[in-house]
């Protein structure tokens, strides 16, 4: 049974950036709308695929207000709050709360590295304690590939004794299934959605509750028919079929290679734009990827 609101496909969404590299709120919105029309079950914003590490703080509150003025019900956002800076993480995390959001999506403060549990243990009791909120839900981020600062066994049973009922699940983006199969064994209560759909049906097989994937940008449906079937005999085939399309993409620098397709497909060449230090998919590479999409069979219906 899930602990929170979420199960399913969850989206990290993209940000769209105009010309001057200030967030674009209409294609984000447009974006959002059109993820939910194909499926998503959630809408995991400001996390990596997101560029959040390049946003301000204002900015992030200012795109989740207007994306929930928009018509985005905000129980269906799990915006990202974890910041390095504490006093950041606090007010992110509570005006996601105000907003009524689903959940939110935490990173642990990465700066500094070799901190120990005990030093993790302490930011995230402090956000929770000076947000203040029982409605808190908490997703902790594993990423270590970017953060260098893990979310072990130990700091999640530590979480869970001190805030059972508002630390609650774990987006795993190690990009290795045996830390995923040993957090769900570990903790069968807690909700554990593997960073990629190379691991959804691994995922449901073993207790997840479904993924929360970049690729889910621009093929929602194929990922959601995966998790609507995990129990069918087709299931194995339609896993490999969406192996196939992530395998395509991730061969490439994956934020900007998710904007161009989104721009080739929606034939609008502003979503290609990026904020630095990323650069856009050079042309090369794309000239590339595009070919590899058609014959991973993914086409027109990534467009937004």
């Amino acid at each position: 049974m899930t602990l929170g609101s979420f199960t399913g496909v969850l989206v990290p969404a993209l940000t769209p950036f105009k010309a001057d590299l200030s967030p674009d709120r209409e294609r984000f919105l447009a974006h959002l709308k059109w993820l939910l029309r194909q499926g998503a079950d959630g809408l995991a914003i400001f996390g990596t695929t997101s560029e959040a590490n390049s946003m301000s703080v204002e900015e992030k509150i200012e795109l989740l207000d207007y994306v929930i003025a928009g018509g985005i019900p905000p129980a269906r956002l799990m915006p990202g709050t974890g910041c390095c800076a504490l006093t950041d993480s606090v007010r992110l995390t509570r005006h996601a709360a105000q907003q009524k959001c689903g959940g939110v999506l935490m990173l642990p403060p990465f700066f500094y590295k070799g901190v120990s549990d005990a030093g993790l243990f302490a930011n995230f009791s402090e956000v929770i304690q000076r947000v203040g909120d029982s409605a808190l839900k908490i997703y902790l981020y594993h990423i270590p590939p970017q953060t260098n600062t893990p979310i072990t066994l130990n700091l999640i049973g530590m979480l869970l004794k001190a805030y059972r009922g508002t630390v609650i699940g774990l987006k795993d983006s190690s990009g290795d299934w045996n830390n995923t199969a040993a957090v769900l064994k570990e903790f069968p209560e807690f909700d554990v959605f593997p960073g990629s759909e190379l691991f959804l049906l691994q995922g449901m097989r073993a207790g997840g509750q479904g993924c929360i994937t970049a690729t889910g940008n621009v093929n929602p449906a194929g990922i959601r028919k995966v998790f609507e079937q995990w129990q069918t005999p087709q299931a194995d085939a339609l896993q490999a079929g969406i192996d196939r399309v992530r395998k395509a993409i991730q061969a490439y620098p994956m934020v900007p290679a998710l904007k161009r397709i989104i721009a080739h497909f929606n034939h609008d060449a502003e979503w290609a734009q990026v904020r630095p230090p990323l650069v856009r998919l050079p042309e090369e590479k794309w000239t590339s990827l595009l070919p590899e999409l058609a014959e991973a069979g993914l086409g027109g219906a990534a467009a937004a």
